[in-house]
């Protein structure tokens, strides 16, 4: 319910939060392994990538040792001011080249991951599209579109994040976290090394998982006040129904509720923020001020030299700042295999037998004839629920076959299964004398044209939507179909002509617009089989009469199934099939059909013309 809303979010919250983490262990890293594959020639640019990576980790150990002999320069006392001076340019100078150094380490580590990442990432985006594009309609039917291009953009980036950012630092900081360690025991007192061993390390990590759990807390309280969000815009938004069933107190008494879980949660939170805070200042915080207190008292009881505590204090510092970000990069690296999992999912699932390499050569010449025996189907989303039940009919080459019946009876269902979208679970379709399944899907497809009664165009220009039905067509052949479909004259109307842009799924052109253009589509593709579902049954008078005027000339010699609610569209069809609850009620042309005076079409028809 919190999602609809649109959740605000704190500064500890991203959006990557809402993935899904995999834990890490050897599977899990095991399948992960598999996005190497993709590198393909470039395998050495990652091995060279991970050279760059240790050489910059070694070296920003190097960096704070360097660094902290410039406090030796606070307290020696055995020097004179020019062999001081002449003593610190030197190691200025040295500090400055390791620093160049570190810049082009730094540099060569980023951009041969970035080369790594970028061949990892074109293959794997291209391999998902692919597979997605490929993959069966009931597949689209239990997955939703947002969630697909989740998997093709947050996931993706996700694991994009982690082979340019997160892998390197996890690597990084962990050299520099127990390297640093190591290197303050061998060059530090140990009397004053192991205040810090023991005790910032443990510190630390309370910290993180106290922080940790601030996170989730902050998301639960967001999710808390998102829910109430979702309660006032779907009560402004339902205003109307709030008013006229006057539920007014209801909402009141709902959204009040809610703010009251809310006040109650946000004040557990803020006693668990307040403990966080007192744990920072009082134990982190004095832990550090205490070394630095003995570290102090050991310089000036000579116990240890001014060069030893600058090298404790730089040391101390990226040690605690690598300690502190592992496990942030740690969770980024397990959302990563989480979404590897996801997108790997999509890579292996089943796909339809389509023949990428033959889609763009010209159909074969078929007959179109079409014959249903027994067919019966349930979809596989609803196993329990029969949509088809021994459906029989045959259309011959070139006729025209009406589906008629009222909604859920199974007429759209009928063209899924003409187009192989699904196939039934008894009985067999029969394209020209042969089992559909036995025919390539590629070739059987070409064979057909689909008009739906929703057209959906794509983000293009008129030519490149009208081409949809034949890419390699010219623009002498897209004009012509354009003419046959009544479309020429409104194209040629806009200053652009067929360069006119039609915007997101076509809403910039009117339904009998759309309407046309999917027309020309089919046209241009020929089909022996065409099917029109309700091609006509959202559009006003005016549209309608040109966009049927185009389809009749479009099926003219084609095999054509016309699913149609408005009875007077398919007077004139060679037979009419009449279903009801996925059963053959009657069959027929329109005047055999009226004489039946019992028969659902004459129920049907009489209605219709008493309304209209």
């Amino acid at each position: 319910m919190a999602k609809r809303g649109g959740r605000g979010r704190g500064p500890e919250n991203s959006d990557t939060d809402e993935l899904p983490k995999a834990k890490l262990n050897w599977t899990n890293f095991k399948k992960s392994f598999r996005l190497f594959s993709y590198l393909g020639r470039h395998k050495w640019k990652f091995m060279m990538g991970m050279l760059f990576l240790v050489a910059s980790a070694g070296i920003g150990l190097v960096f704070p040792l360097k660094a902290g002999a410039l406090f030796g320069f606070l307290s020696d006392t055995h020097l004179g001011q020019t062999e001081k001076y002449e003593q610190l340019t030197e190691l200025g100078i040295t500090l400055f080249f390791i620093l160049l150094f570190q810049g082009f380490i730094s540099f060569g580590r980023v951009y041969f991951f970035s080369q790594v990442t970028e061949n990892i990432l074109e293959g794997l985006r291209n391999d998902t599209f692919k597979r997605i594009i490929q993959m069966p309609m009931g597949f689209f039917s239990k997955n939703q579109s947002a969630e697909l291009s989740s998997r093709m953009a947050t996931d993706v980036n996700v694991i994009s994040e982690a082979f340019t950012v997160n892998i390197a630092e996890v690597i990084r900081q962990t050299i520099v976290g127990i390297g640093g360690l190591v290197l303050m025991i061998i060059n530090i007192d140990w009397s004053i090394a192991k205040w810090f061993v023991f005790v910032i390390p443990p510190l630390t990590i309370v910290a993180i998982v106290f922080a940790k759990k601030i996170r989730t807390y902050s998301k639960n309280f967001q999710e808390k006040i998102a829910e109430a969000n979702v309660i006032v815009g779907e009560s402004i938004t339902g205003i109307t129904n709030v008013k006229t069933f006057t539920n007014e107190a209801k909402e009141v008494e709902k959204f009040s509720s809610k703010t009251s879980d809310i006040k109650k949660f946000g004040i557990k939170y803020g006693i668990f923020r307040g403990a966080f805070f007192a744990f920072v200042v009082s134990f982190v915080f004095g832990a550090m001020f205490f070394i630095l207190y003995l570290m102090v008292k050991a310089v000036i009881s000579e116990d240890i030299t001014g060069a030893e505590f600058g090298k404790f204090m730089m040391l101390s510092l990226f040690v605690a700042g690598s300690l502190g970000g592992l496990p942030e990069q740690i969770a980024s690296i397990q959302r990563a295999l989480g979404a590897t999992d996801r997108v790997f999912e999509l890579i292996d699932g089943d796909i339809e037998n389509i023949d990428l390499v033959q889609e763009n050569l010209p159909a074969k010449h078929s007959k179109g004839e079409i014959e249903f025996k027994d067919v019966s189907f349930n979809y596989p989303s609803r196993p329990d629920f029969e949509v088809l039940k021994s459906i029989s009919f045959k259309a011959m080459s070139g006729e025209t076959v009406a589906l008629v019946g009222s909604s859920g009876s199974g007429k759209s269902t009928i063209a899924s299964l003409v187009l192989r979208f699904y196939d039934p679970q008894k009985g067999n379709i029969v394209i020209d004398g042969i089992n559909s399944k036995d025919i390539s899907l590629t070739e059987l497809r070409k064979q057909i044209a689909l008009v739906p009664q929703d057209v959906i165009l794509f983000a293009g220009s008129i030519k490149d939507n009208i081409a949809y039905g034949k890419p390699n067509a010219t623009d002498a052949e897209i004009e012509e179909a354009s003419r046959k479909a009544n479309a020429f004259d409104f194209i040629n109307s806009f200053p652009d002509k067929f360069n006119t842009l039609v915007g997101e799924r076509g809403i910039q052109l009117s339904g009998g617009q759309r309407q046309r253009i999917a027309i020309a589509r089919a046209v241009l593709k020929n089909p022996s089989i065409l099917i029109l579902d309700e091609a006509t049954s959202s559009l006003d008078s005016e549209s309608e009469h040109l966009v049927q005027e185009a389809l009749d000339k479009l099926m003219v010699g084609r095999t054509s199934i016309v699913i149609a609610h408005r009875l007077a569209t398919i007077r004139n069809a060679d037979k009419i099939v009449v279903l009801q609850k996925g059963v053959v009620q009657e069959t027929g042309t329109h005047q055999q059909l009226l004489q039946n005076e019992e028969g659902f079409y004459h129920k049907l028809s009489k209605m219709q013309f008493e309304l209209s």
